[in-house]
Formats: structure tokens, C-alpha cells, sequence
């Protein structure tokens, strides 16, 4: 028997335990380096020393020194925290000697069934995060944010609905989206709102993918390309799909996209609102109760220093975005190390409601406007849509850089630190 039969023999199950935890934070949200580095953490206290290398759609696990392997199935296409935080538990307790090998195993399996977070509290906070976007793009007619509320909650049970039938995930953005552009739109027709386009705009917010594009712009700083672009691919069609499901909806409803320019909120609005909106994302990551008071305060936190930057010292909104996440990144790199906590529960959750979905979806609409007129369109429209969709590119760039800069750092001067 040659040694890579003896290694597949003596090693298979240790190796199944690790792609198994390594598949789940991968396909659940966590961060691809934090996948790597705990996957192999886990392999290293089971005596079976591995490489992990992601791809996108699979995992391929790698036994050092010989020429084993195991492929998983593993697409990143949900985000799902109290998965993560499960599964990153178990393997602290095994790595730790609170859990022995043999219970690992079933404890993850356990872990890959919990069910989703109950549609009732889904539909409810995410009425209340897009109602506080609302409020933070100026917002504050009461039939407005009843409209919007009313949207958001009903795009969540539409989106729980699609995901039991099961089939193509760009489905849920593009239906739920739809139906905000056609409550958007008959708020308009009837003058049932003071801002019909925030009306529309507010729910589909919700929906842009915050986590995959910060987690495909983190594996790109890592020299991850090939996974990176395809990230930031799958989260550039999520983005189409609203915007298509937006505009379907509006013209549908016999409506039409009017740009609309946002008000800075007053301060405490602004921060209460990002508190709320906070708690939004987090639930819509299925986050555990008892983790969301840390990324409400940062990113309560995070909106105070981006509303003073703008509002104070007029900086240009791509800039509040970046110094705010550089200092949630700050507070979090720390904290979740020490904690035991997913970073992108806590980092990413405290930051993605400062995602330009406003910039989105006011480009998209300009682009309509500008197909639907041709070669009579004024250059102020072209001009709209080169500000808004550049706006928004920078503003996703400085998120990124602000967010994943302090991580990398602390996990650098981390390794570097000597063991006492």
C-alpha cells in the first residue's frame, strides 16, 4: 500500500471534519482568510496538518506531503451568522480540548440544520431597516415610511416564500425589488408620498449585497483574483437584479423613476436611524440576539463620524464612508479576536447601510431615462448618471478599504506579536 492510500486510510475522517467546518463558514458568510486559517487550525489539533484552497463553487482540502484530497461543493451565496458563530465554536472547543474529535463531527452537522431565523422577525426588522434608511436620506412624512415599511416587510415574505421553493437565488433580489418599484410607483400615481422614489428605493436597500462585496474586495487586497472577481461578479448580478426588478415594477405599475435628491438627516435621527438599520442587517444575517448590541454601538459609532465629517466639515460622502468603516474596522479587528466572534458579523453588519444603494438605483434610473429619450437627451442626464454611478463605486471602494485595512493589520502585527 503506497503512503497515499495509508494517509486516505488513517486520515479520512479527520480530513471530512475539517472540509465539513470549512465548507459551512465558507458558504455561510465568513470571511475566506478567516476560513482558511481556522480550517487549518482545526486540521493541525486533529493531527492531520491540511491546505485550504477556495474556489469559487468548491473547496479543495489538501493532505501536506501527499497527494489526498477532498473537493466540497462550496458556492459562497449566503450569508448566515449564526451559523458561523456555531460552527467557529465547535471547532474552538475542539482545538481547545473541550470537544473530542468524535463529537465534532455530528456537532457540525447539527449546526448546518439550524433553521432560519422566523419569517415574522425577518419581515419586521426589515421593515424597520428600511424605514430608518428612509430617515437617513430625509425621509420623515409618516405615509412615506408606512409605504416603505409596508414594502419591505412584504418583500421579506416574499423572499422567505421563494427560498422554500428553492432555485435560482437572483430571484429573491429581483421579486422583491420588483414589488417595491410597483408600490413606489403607485404612490406617485396616487400622491400618497411626499418622496415616491425613496419610497421605492428605501426597500430594495436592503437587498443590496453589503457582505459579498466586502468579502470579494477582501480576497482581491489578498491577491485572491480569481475568487475575488467572482464575488464581486455574483454580488455585481444581485445588484442588476434589483435594479431590473426596480424598474420592472415602476414601468409595470405605469410609474417612472423621478432622481430625487436626499436631506442630511439631523444628527440624532441619523444616528438613531443607523442603530435601527444596523439591527436590520444583522437580523437579515441571521445574527444571534445577544450579538447585535456590539455592532449597533459601532455602527451608531461609525454614522456619527461620517454625518460630522459631512455635515461639519463637508467632506465629499466617499470620504465620511471611509474614515467611518476605518474606524468600525478599528474598534472590531480587536474586539472579535478576543471574543471569539465572526468579524463579518460584527464589521460588516455595523457598516452596510452606508451601501450607495441610493447612488444604485438613482444611475439605474437615469440610465432608463437616458435609452428612453436616445440622442435628444440633454447632457445633464449623462452627467447624472457618470456622478451617481461614480459615486457609488467610490463609495463601495472607500467601505472597503476603511473595513478590511485595520483587519489585515491586526491580523499581521497578530502573527508577527512572539508567544509569551
Amino acid at each position: 500500500m503506497n503512503k497515499d492510500a495509508i494517509a486516505r486510510r488513517d486520515h479520512i475522517d479527520e480530513v471530512d471534519t475539517v472540509a465539513l467546518a470549512a465548507s459551512l463558514l465558507y458558504t455561510h458568510g465568513q470571511t475566506t482568510e478567516k476560513t482558511v486559517v481556522a480550517a487549518q487550525q482545526l486540521g493541525r489539533t486533529l493531527g492531520v496538518p491540511v491546505r485550504v484552497l477556495p474556489h469559487w463553487g468548491e473547496l479543495v482540502v489538501e493532505l501536506d506531503h501527499t497527494s489526498f484530497s477532498e473537493i466540497v461543493p462550496a458556492a459562497p451565496l449566503g450569508v448566515d451568522m449564526g451559523k458561523v458563530l456555531a460552527v467557529e465554536t465547535i471547532m474552538h472547543q475542539v482545538c481547545d480540548g473541550a470537544m473530542s474529535t468524535a463529537a465534532a463531527r455530528p456537532a457540525l452537522i447539527a449546526a448546518e440544520r439550524m433553521p432560519p431565523i422566523a419569517i415574522l422577525r425577518l419581515a419586521a426588522f426589515a421593515a424597520i431597516g428600511a424605514a430608518s434608511l428612509g430617515v437617513i436620506y430625509g425621509v420623515y412624512d409618516v405615509a412615506s415610511l408606512a409605504l416603505i415599511a409596508i414594502s419591505a416587510a412584504a418583500g421579506a415574505f416574499v423572499r422567505r416564500w421563494q427560498v422554500k421553493l428553492g432555485g435560482n437565488p437572483f430571484l429573491e433580489p429581483l421579486s422583491a425589488a420588483t414589488l417595491a418599484g410597483v408600490i413606489g410607483a403607485i404612490a406617485s400615481r396616487l400622491h400618497l408620498s411626499d418622496a415616491p422614489s425613496l419610497v421605492a428605493f428605501c426597500p430594495c436597500m436592503v437587498l443590496v449585497p453589503g457582505p459579498h462585496i466586502l468579502n470579494g474586495a477582501g480576497d482581491l487586497a489578498r491577491t485572491r483574483i480569481t475568487l475575488g472577481v467572482a464575488r464581486l461578479t455574483y454580488a455585481a448580478l444581485i445588484v442588476l437584479m434589483i435594479c431590473t426588478g426596480l424598474l420592472i415594477g415602476t414601468a409595470a405599475a405605469g410609474g417612472a423613476l423621478q432622481a430625487a435628491p436626499s436631506a442630511a438627516a439631523p444628527f440624532a435621527a441619523d444616528v438613531i436611524a443607523a442603530g435601527c438599520a444596523v439591527a436590520s442587517f444583522g437580523t437579515f444575517f441571521s445574527m444571534p440576539w445577544r450579538l447585535l448590541p456590539l455592532p449597533i454601538a459601532v455602527g451608531m459609532l461609525a454614522h456619527a463620524a461620517r454625518w460630522a465629517l459631512v455635515s461639519i466639515l463637508s467632506a465629499n460622502v466617499a470620504t465620511a464612508a471611509f474614515f467611518a468603516c476605518l474606524l468600525a474596522g478599528l474598534i472590531v479587528a480587536p474586539i472579535v479576536d478576543r471574543l471569539r466572534l465572526p468579524f463579518a458579523a460584527v464589521g460588516f453588519s455595523a457598516v452596510v447601510s452606508m451601501m450607495p444603494g441610493f447612488f444604485l438605483f438613482h444611475a439605474a434610473s437615469t440610465l432608463v431615462e437616458l435609452v428612453a429619450i436616445g440622442p435628444r437627451a440633454s447632457a445633464d442626464l449623462v452627467s447624472a448618471f457618470v456622478a451617481n454611478g461614480a459615486t457609488a463605486f467610490l463609495i463601495i471602494l472607500a467601505m472597503t478599504v476603511g473595513l478590511v485595512l485595520p483587519r489585515m493589520l491586526f491580523e499581521r502585527f497578530a502573527t508577527a506579536r512572539p508567544a509569551s
